[in-house]
């Protein structure tokens, strides 16, 4: 006779099929139509000075933007509820109570997909591309940010900042995901990663990978009206850095909360 999955292991092999999809779904894609056709027309420096600006914008946010984005969100009831859920579930011990804790999650961002779409069109429409990467960076980090306070983790230890880079990057590259994907797994399973490095150093390469993935974008967001396109993908881009944030950080929950 089978033994009875407990609700650890219902969500645990729930967790995995959607990991599975996730990286198929990263196997299947395919380059873009439209970045084929920009391919010539992209001037030769701008990969440069969007690496500069896309460590900019980082280290900015790190330093100086977490104090800002924490007054968009009330920080001290979203631990409190995680703290309430931790207590019931410690109780109760069941599927229901451990769900809670993906099910809070699941709502977060959906306000910050709106605006990094509202604001990459508008200003896409304005032909405003590189001055926008400081704000789609900060949305992406409160995304990020509401998710991990989700589930108990602070966003202000540095390590969580390198597992919030490692996240970002694994999230928005195709290319290079099986390597990125293991870096997170890496942080998961043993709280180290494989290529261990500082935050200077994960920023660079965080940096340089954002301007590889968006790099037509970006020049596209640059040109008046048509930058609408190019602002949209903002939108786009978020989405992917929460979908595949959403995963990983329930894993990490569910490894470190397992009984």
């Amino acid at each position: 006779m089978f033994s009875k999955r407990s609700p650890w292991q219902k969500e645990w092999m729930k967790l995995l099929k959607k990991e599975i999809e996730l990286t198929e779904k990263k196997k299947l894609k395919k380059q873009s139509k439209l970045n084929s056709l920009l391919e010539d027309k992209v001037p030769p420096n701008l990969q440069d000075t969007l690496d500069k600006a896309f460590a900019k914008a980082f280290r900015l946010v790190f330093e100086k933007g977490t104090a800002v984005i924490e007054k968009t969100y009330n920080k001290n009831r979203m631990s409190q509820q995680f703290e309430i859920a931790s207590y019931t579930h410690k109780v109760k011990q069941n599927r229901k109570s451990l769900k809670a804790f993906s099910k809070n999650a699941g709502r977060k961002g959906t306000g910050n997909l709106a605006f990094s779409g509202v604001s990459g069109i508008g200003l896409g429409v304005l032909g405003i591309g590189i001055p926008d990467i400081v704000l789609s960076v900060a949305v992406m980090l409160k995304s990020v940010y509401e998710l991990s306070l989700s589930y108990g983790y602070d966003y202000n230890d540095e390590k969580e900042k390198l597992f919030i880079l490692a996240l970002i990057r694994a999230a928005l590259t195709s290319e290079d995901f099986a390597a990125c994907n293991a870096e997170v797994d890496s942080y998961i399973l043993n709280g180290d990663f494989i290529c261990q490095t500082d935050l200077a150093g994960s920023i660079e390469n965080t940096s340089r990978l954002l301007s590889r993935e968006l790099l037509y974008m970006k020049f596209l967001q640059g040109i008046p009206v048509v930058g609408a396109v190019g602002g949209a993908y903002d939108f786009i881009y978020t989405k992917q850095v929460l979908d595949y944030a959403k995963i990983k950080y329930y894993k990490r929950f569910l490894l470190d909360n397992k009984h």
